[in-house]
């Protein structure tokens, strides 16, 4: 399903993990908004991970980003030009709008940041807690920014929606990791590898080993659990867009079998969802 355009100017933008696109299934008076929040999140990711810049330009290029965020949030006139115009004129329309909770915006451009700072340093989480602390942050604001606009606002909702998030980002994680190592990105923590026994050697090799297997198979379990326990959401959301979340559940359990079924063997190849995927996906939507 292909996003929606916030602008005639907006360059073509691909993919962005973890975001429910502004598609058909979606009110139209809410696809100008989700619109504003999927290309204010996708080029903050393309300027912490695309192209060969320095660590250095990444950074300051994010912080002008934010900068051109806190404009937008303040009273004035729209940012039609300027470096992200296209970006932050509609999201200061969507702010203005549907006064959305801007902090999230931060929390995002936090995340990309420490992105950036530990792909640089070529450092990786200590624990669990550390990897769900930047996921709550690269993950979570997404659906809570969705379910604002929704006007599902409570408690039990956004730990669901946490949870549905959060779990889509591990098995983003889980999936990646023949791309994301060799480019000095460590998302499976030092005590996780420690209690199995992986080194960071045996990492950067990125050859399955018994004990690496084992340590994927436990990561995609405590996902998929995750998944299960933010499930219930799909009953909250109203509308087709109840629906739309539906698949993107369904695509995240898909994948895990997916993984399970190359025996978690992800360190050495990126499996893919297909289009032969989407009966069985729909499928099982229905049934939820």
């Amino acid at each position: 399903m292909p996003a929606i355009r916030a602008s005639a100017a907006a360059p073509a933008i691909g993919h962005y993990e973890n975001f429910p696109v502004a598609s058909w299934l979606c009110p139209a008076r809410l696809r100008p908004p989700i619109a504003a929040i999927y290309h204010f999140a996708r080029t903050a990711d393309d300027i912490a991970d695309e192209g060969h810049a320095h660590a250095a330009e990444r950074l300051q290029a994010l912080c002008d980003y934010r900068q051109e965020l806190l404009g937008a949030c303040a009273d004035g006139p729209l940012p039609q030009s300027g470096r992200w115009g296209w970006v932050f004129y509609p999201l200061q329309q969507a702010i203005r709008a549907h006064r959305l909770p801007v902090q999230l915006l931060q929390d995002l451009l936090d995340a990309f940041v420490q992105d950036v700072e530990k792909t640089r340093d070529g450092a990786d989480y200590a624990d669990p807690g550390e990897l769900l602390s930047y996921c709550a942050r690269s993950a979570n604001p997404i659906g809570r920014l969705l379910l604002h606009l929704y006007g599902v606002r409570d408690a039990l909702a956004l730990a669901q929606s946490d949870q549905i998030c959060t779990a889509l980002q591990l098995i983003n994680f889980w999936q990646d990791l023949s791309v994301d190592i060799p480019r000095g990105r460590f998302y499976l923590t030092q005590a996780d590898c420690e209690q199995h026994g992986v080194a960071r050697a045996d990492l950067l090799a990125c050859r399955p080993t018994e004990p690496i297997t084992r340590l994927i198979a436990q990561q995609l379990r405590l996902a998929e659990v995750r998944m299960q326990q933010g499930a219930a959401l799909v009953h909250r959301v109203p509308g087709r867009a109840g629906w739309e979340l539906r698949l993107v559940v369904q695509g995240g359990l898909r994948m895990v079998q997916r993984i399970e079924a190359m025996k978690f063997a992800t360190i050495s190849q990126r499996p893919t969802l297909g289009r032969g995927d989407l009966p069985l996906m729909l499928w099982r939507a229905l049934w939820m």
